[in-house]
């Protein structure tokens, strides 16, 4: 196994390990994000590990055909694999579990009669198996969702973890020394241009190159679309990468069908959109009329924006589209905070997943947005989230500057007494008019 960098959600894999009885996990998310890696860094606490991969080993799928008793099913592993498997000391992982339905079917199985044995599944285009599979164990199985690295583990991963502590325990009231603010920026910006892909961010650390990151990002760019041709039976590959350029192009607004391709039904695109959102490439961030909790509630699927998943590979494909954005990239890393405000799509779309991803990874988890429906009105929130059981509106600001009527208006029409302005700004606070805007620099959403 290649170096590991630390995650979050190693904490919830140990804590799982020690319970007295355990569900199977079904660790869900893109393919490349950290998934099999996390499992193999959690193997190093057991005696024992097994690996079934049933991509590479498309034999093993013969296990479980027929009467699923995983007793049975354990027993010729262990004679296939030569490892003594036995429970608290063996760590049992079934990998690419996509490729085969019976296994999936099993992991009910395992928690209903062998709850004593810790067992993982994950897989790449899991959710279109899961999909076809409606009883495979809701309730018996527990599912954590895995993203690409945060701001934060990335702040981990290039050994700044004391600045962590320093943003933490920052507020409105309690500003960071502006020389740990400047360097959090700098840092930001890298993130940036890195994204939170695992291989990306090891290539930074390791290198310090951004050209060698770039080739990173090339190569899972590539291998995602050639995991298109696995959705064939479903959707045309070219109107799915199509798709994924249409929504690269039009992060931050509301998604227009037509600019997608004018060859294809709207029909079409829709399912190609709902195939990407299943595989994690792309989220949706869906209005709500948000006259109270929970959001979800009035939800208008007519107006919906989407973010792509990583900001490092969105750079990339628009530097395939556009030709050159080294102009792009050298004000993102070099230049000055006001640089950044036309690229407000990209620090928008950071700041959403960003949202996303500090919540609990064992849901799963939506991201909304208001504006005014009203023709010509131009009122618009960028986010909303619940906190302390109260709706939080929130503001994106590429730069340091940039007015805030939008977010005033929604805070006197919902009668919401505090809002958030997420910017390259040190934390702060602005009051007027009696509302209380608390100033989140974007390298902190972790706070909220």
């Amino acid at each position: 196994m290649g170096r590991y960098l630390p995650r979050s959600i190693d904490n919830i894999l140990l804590a799982w390990k020690k319970e007295s009885k355990h569900k199977p996990l079904l660790l869900r998310g893109a393919r490349q994000v950290g998934k099999s890696s996390a499992v193999k860094h959690l193997a190093l606490e057991f005696d024992n590990y097994v690996e079934v991969n049933f991509e590479k080993q498309p034999q093993l799928k013969e296990l479980f055909v027929g009467e699923l008793d995983v007793k049975q099913i354990v027993a010729k592993l262990a004679v296939f694999f030569g490892v003594t498997i036995q429970p608290g000391k063996t760590l049992l992982f079934f990998d690419e579990i996509q490729m085969c339905k019976e296994a999936i079917s099993s992991l009910r199985f395992f928690y209903e009669d062998y709850q004593e044995l810790h067992v993982i599944a994950a897989g790449s285009l899991l959710e279109f198996v899961l999909n076809e599979i409606p009883t495979y164990g809701v309730g018996r199985i527990r599912s954590l969702f895995v993203y690409p690295m945060t701001f934060d583990e990335f702040l981990m991963a290039t050994g700044n973890e004391k600045l962590i502590i320093e943003k933490k325990a920052a507020s409105a009231s309690r500003p960071l020394m502006e020389v740990f603010h400047q360097k959090l920026v700098e840092l930001f910006r890298i993130y940036l241009m890195v994204g939170g892909m695992p291989e990306s961010v090891v290539t930074w650390v390791d290198e310090g190159d951004y050209l060698q990151c770039q080739q990173v990002q090339d190569e899972i760019i590539v291998s995602y679309e050639d995991d298109f041709a696995k959705y064939k039976k479903r959707v045309d590959t070219t109107l799915l990468r199509l798709t994924v350029r249409g929504v690269v192009h039009q992060v931050g607004e509301k998604l227009m069908y037509s600019r997608i391709s004018r060859d294809y039904r709207s029909g079409q695109v829709k399912e190609a959109l709902e195939l990407l959102r299943l595989a994690g490439l792309i989220i949706p961030v869906v209005h709500t009329a948000a006259n109270g909790l929970p959001l979800g509630a009035e939800c208008n699927d007519s107006f919906v924006k989407y973010l792509y998943f990583d900001s490092g590979l969105l750079l990339r494909i628009l530097n395939m589209d556009l030709g050159d954005i080294s102009k792009i990239t050298e004000q993102l890393l070099v230049g000055g905070a006001t640089d950044l405000v036309n690229k407000g799509f990209l620090t928008e779309m950071v700041a959403g997943l960003e949202l996303l991803r500090y919540q609990s990874p064992t849901q799963r988890h939506d991201l909304y947005f208001w504006m005014r429906t009203e023709k010509n009105s131009m009122a618009e929130v960028d986010y909303l989230i619940t906190r302390n059981l109260k709706i939080l509106p929130i503001e994106i600001k590429a730069g340091i500057k940039g007015g805030m009527k939008s977010l005033f208006n929604f805070m006197k029409d919902k009668n919401v007494e505090v809002g958030i302005r997420s910017s390259l700004e040190n934390f702060g606070e602005i009051i007027s008019d009696g509302k209380r805007v608390e100033i989140c620099p974007l390298y902190a959403l972790s706070n909220l």
